[in-house]
C-alpha cells in the first residue's frame, strides 16, 4: 500500500521530501507535451492532466499542495489570533427578513456560529415559533446546505433543495409543514432553478437538465435546459414536461406563477446575456398554449406582477439604466406600451422593484448606493422616499401584492445588517431586528470617492479603515473588485473584513466598468473586446490608493473571487510590479478553455470564446494563465479553491498555480489552498469561512509585513 501511494506521487510530480527540507518551496508539478492550434498559433498546455479532477494523479497533487500551504500557514503565530477573534465577531445572531405565506411568517435564523441557517416558521411575529429545516442535522460537517425554498401560497407545503458540498446540482423535497415531516417526493439534477407553486399547491414548476453521464457530474457541459411540472406525491419520472426548446440547447428557462394564479410565466435567458424572452400560458384554460410576450430577444423584461391581462414590467427597452411600463397581454405592441416610471436623468439605476397593492417600491441605485421610493402604480406619482445615512446599502424591500408590510435591511462594512419594517399603510418605519456584533461602529469609518481610470473614466471606490487613519502610505491595504455580468459591487458587513480594520488595514472597494452600478452602458463597457476596461479600471485603483498615501506597493493586496478571480489574476500578470500580495478565489484563469465546462459556455456574452479567431486573439491577450511570464517577480499569491466547485471547475485554479509556480522569479510564496467537500462559495459551512478567512489574513500579515496593533482581539 505504501509503495502504491508513493508511486502516485511520483506520477503526480510531487516531490514532498524536497518540500520538508525546503517548506516555501511548492511541490515540482509534472509537465507533459500537451499543445492545442489556435488560428494557427500553437499554444501549450501542460498541466492539462489536472482538468481531471477523478483522478489520483490530481488528488495527490491537491493533497500536497495542501500540505505545504498548511505548513507555511501554520507558521505564522498570529494566525491563531486572527482566526479567534474573527470566531468571536462571527458570532452573533442574524434574522432573515420575514415572508408570510396563508397565516405563518418564515424566516431563516443563525444563533452565531452554526455551519448553515435554520429554517424557522411562527404564526406570530412577536415569537419565535419552531425550527421547520435544520441543514445542520443533514451533514456531520455541515457541508449539505439549505440552497433553495419555496411556500405554497396556503403556507401547507414547502418545496426546498439541498446542495452538497458546495455543488450547483440540488435535490428537491417537499416537507408537509404543519407535521414538519418530509413527504415522498424527490427531485434529481435541478440547477439554477427556482420551485413556482400552483395557487392550488398540488404541486410547482422547476428546471433541471437531464442526468450526466459517467463521472462527469462536476465537470460536464449543462445543456437544454426543461421546465417540468412536478405534482405532490408523484415520483419524478411522472413529472410533466412544460416547456423546452430541442433546437436551442444555450436557453435557460425559469418559471413562475403570477400572484392571482391565472399566468405562468416562463422566462428564457442564453448565456449572461441582459436579455430575455417571456412566454405566457394561461392556467385557467385547460387547452391554453405559450404565447410569445417579448421574443425579440432586444432587452431585459422583468415581471413583476400583473392585474388581470395587464403586466408590469421593468425593462431597459429604449432605457438603459431602467423604466418600469404596464403591457397588456391583448395588445403587447410597443406602440402602446404605458410608461408608469420613466428612465431618470443623470445616471441613477433602477435596481429592482416590487408591487405592493397600488404601490411599486423601486430600489434606485445612485453612484451605487440604493435609496427606495415608493410610487402610485397608475400614475406614476413619488408617495415616498426611503433613505439612509451613511454609506451602506438598502437591501429588500419585496414581497407579495397582498402585503401590508415590507421589510428592508440596511448595511455597511461598519454596520451589521439592521432589519426594518415598513407600514405599507401608515407609511411608519420600525426597528425589527438589530444585531449586537462585539464591535463599536463608530470605531470605524466609511466614505465614497472618485477616481480617473486610464481613459479617464470616472469610477467610485469604497474605503473602510479605523478612524483616524494617518494617510502616510504605510496601511495594509486590501483593494476587491468584481467587474463582471451586470453584477454591482455595494457596501456590505463582513466580520472577516473588520477584523481586516482591526489589524490596521484598510479596505477598499472599486466600483469597476463590467458591473451595474451605472446600468446596461457600464456593463458594455467591461465586457468582451472591452473587457481590458476592467483591468485597467482596478489597476488605476491601486495606483490611486497609493498616490493619495493610503498604502504603497509592499503594503497593497487584491483580492477577488469568481469573475473576480480573473480580475485578480489579469491584473497581477500584466501589472506585478504595483501589488504586493494578491488573493484570487474560484478564478476563471483559464480564457482558452473555460467554456469547456459546466456553464462555463454561457459566459461568452462577457468573455466571447476561444473557439472563434476574434475571440482567440481578445482573450490570448489577457487570460492569466498564458501570460505569465518565466522569471517574472510576481507578489506574493495565495490561490484558492474548491474541490467540488462545479461552476468555475478547480482546474482554473490548479492550472494557474502549477504555471506560477514554475515561473516565479522572485521570492514571494506562491501557494495554494484547496478546500475539500467545498464548491464555489455559496453555503459553505461557518467553520470552512472562518478558518479560510483567517488563513487568508495570515497570509497577508506576514507577506505585507503587517504588525498588529496593540491589544488587538481584546
Amino acid at each position: 500500500m505504501t509503495r502504491l501511494r508513493n508511486l502516485t506521487i511520483i506520477l503526480a510530480g510531487c516531490a514532498i521530501a524536497a518540500t520538508a527540507q525546503t517548506p516555501l518551496k511548492p511541490p515540482v508539478t509534472r509537465k507533459l507535451d500537451v499543445a492545442d492550434t489556435y488560428f494557427g498559433t500553437l499554444v501549450p498546455d501542460p498541466y492539462r492532466w489536472l482538468e481531471d479532477d477523478n483522478s489520483l494523479d490530481t488528488k495527490a497533487w491537491v493533497k500536497a499542495q495542501n500540505e505545504v500551504a498548511e505548513k507555511y500557514l501554520s507558521g505564522i503565530p498570529e494566525r491563531t489570533g486572527i482566526q479567534d477573534r474573527m470566531t468571536k465577531l462571527w458570532n452573533y445572531e442574524r434574522y432573515s427578513a420575514p415572508s408570510k405565506y396563508g397565516n405563518l411568517y418564515f424566516y431563516t435564523y443563525n444563533t452565531g456560529l452554526q455551519n448553515q441557517s435554520v429554517l424557522y416558521v411562527t404564526d406570530k411575529l412577536a415569537e419565535k415559533g419552531r425550527a421547520l429545516l435544520d441543514p445542520n442535522t443533514l451533514s456531520a460537517n455541515g457541508t449539505v446546505a439549505l440552497s433553495g425554498m419555496s411556500v405554497s401560497d396556503d403556507g401547507k407545503y414547502l418545496a426546498y433543495s439541498l446542495s452538497n458540498a458546495g455543488s450547483d446540482w440540488v435535490v428537491w423535497k417537499v416537507r408537509d409543514v404543519a407535521t414538519g415531516k418530509d413527504l415522498t417526493d424527490e427531485i434529481q439534477w435541478s440547477k439554477f432553478s427556482g420551485a413556482a407553486w400552483k395557487k392550488d399547491a398540488s404541486g410547482f414548476y422547476y428546471s433541471r437538465y437531464d442526468a450526466p453521464k459517467g463521472d462527469d457530474a462536476l465537470t460536464g457541459l449543462n445543456k437544454f435546459q426543461k421546465v417540468y411540472f412536478h405534482r405532490i406525491g408523484d415520483p419524478q419520472e411522472s413529472d410533466q414536461l412544460v416547456f423546452e426548446r430541442k433546437n436551442q440547447p444555450d436557453w435557460g428557462f425559469g418559471a413562475y406563477v403570477s400572484e392571482d394564479g391565472r399566468w405562468l410565466i416562463v422566462n428564457q435567458t442564453e448565456g449572461t446575456e441582459r436579455k430575455n424572452r417571456i412566454f405566457v400560458k394561461d392556467l385557467d384554460k385547460s387547452d391554453s398554449e405559450f404565447q410569445p410576450m417579448f421574443d425579440d430577444f432586444d432587452a431585459s423584461y422583468d415581471f413583476l406582477g400583473n392585474d388581470s391581462d395587464t403586466f408590469y414590467i421593468a425593462t431597459d427597452h429604449s432605457a438603459p439604466r431602467g423604466r418600469i411600463i404596464a403591457v397588456n397581454l391583448k395588445q403587447p405592441a410597443r406602440s402602446v406600451w404605458r410608461e408608469i416610471i420613466p428612465q431618470a436623468s443623470g445616471r441613477d439605476v433602477i435596481a429592482g422593484a416590487s408591487l405592493f397593492g397600488d404601490k411599486v417600491a423601486v430600489t434606485w441605485k445612485i453612484d451605487a448606493l440604493n435609496q427606495v421610493k415608493l410610487y402610485d402604480l397608475k400614475n406614476g406619482k413619488n408617495i415616498k422616499q426611503i433613505r439612509h445615512g451613511g454609506v451602506g446599502t438598502l437591501t429588500g424591500f419585496s414581497g407579495k401584492r397582498s402585503d401590508s408590510e415590507a421589510y428592508y435591511g440596511f448595511t455597511s462594512y461598519n454596520e451589521p445588517p439592521t432589519i426594518y419594517r415598513y407600514d405599507l399603510k401608515t407609511g411608519k418605519e420600525t426597528v425589527f431586528r438589530k444585531p449586537k456584533v462585539d464591535m463599536n461602529s463608530s470605531d470605524f469609518e466609511v466614505r465614497q470617492d472618485f477616481y480617473n481610470s486610464k481613459d479617464g473614466t470616472r469610477i467610485p471606490i469604497f474605503l473602510a479603515c479605523k478612524k483616524g487613519a494617518k494617510l502616510d502610505g504605510t496601511n495594509p491595504t486590501l483593494l476587491y473588485g468584481y467587474g463582471g455580468f451586470n453584477s454591482a459591487v455595494t457596501p456590505g458587513f463582513s466580520p472577516a473584513n473588520l477584523v481586516w480594520m482591526e489589524m490596521g488595514g484598510v479596505y477598499a472597494v472599486a466600483c469597476i466598468r463590467g458591473g451595474d452600478e451605472y446600468g446596461k452602458e457600464w456593463w458594455e463597457q467591461g465586457k468582451r473586446e472591452l473587457k481590458q476596461n476592467c483591468f485597467d479600471d482596478f489597476i488605476a485603483a491601486g495606483e490611486w490608493l497609493i498616490a493619495k498615501k493610503y498604502t504603497s506597493t509592499p503594503k497593497l493586496a487584491i483580492h477577488g473571487a469568481s469573475n473576480g478571480g480573473l480580475l485578480v489574476g489579469a491584473c497581477m500578470t500584466q501589472r506585478p510590479d504595483l501589488f504586493g500580495a494578491a488573493i484570487p478565489a474560484v478564478g476563471v484563469l483559464d480564457m482558452l478553455r473555460y467554456h469547456k465546462f459546466t456553464i462555463g459556455w454561457a459566459w461568452q456574452s462577457d468573455y466571447m470564446c476561444s473557439d472563434t479567431k476574434e475571440g482567440f486573439d481578445n482573450l490570448i491577450k489577457y487570460s492569466p494563465l498564458h501570460n505569465i511570464v518565466s522569471g517574472a517577480k510576481y507578489p506574493a499569491t495565495l490561490i484558492t479553491t474548491g474541490d467540488h466547485d462545479d461552476r468555475v471547475v478547480p482546474a482554473h485554479s490548479h492550472k494557474f498555480t502549477a504555471t506560477l509556480q514554475e515561473a516565479q522569479g522572485g521570492t514571494a510564496p506562491i501557494l495554494t489552498r484547496i478546500e475539500t467537500d467545498a464548491g464555489h462559495g455559496a453555503g459553505k459551512p461557518m467553520a470552512k469561512v472562518i478558518s479560510e478567512r483567517a488563513d487568508m489574513w495570515a497570509f497577508l500579515l506576514k507577506n505585507l509585513d503587517i504588525k498588529l496593533p496593540e491589544g488587538f482581539g481584546k
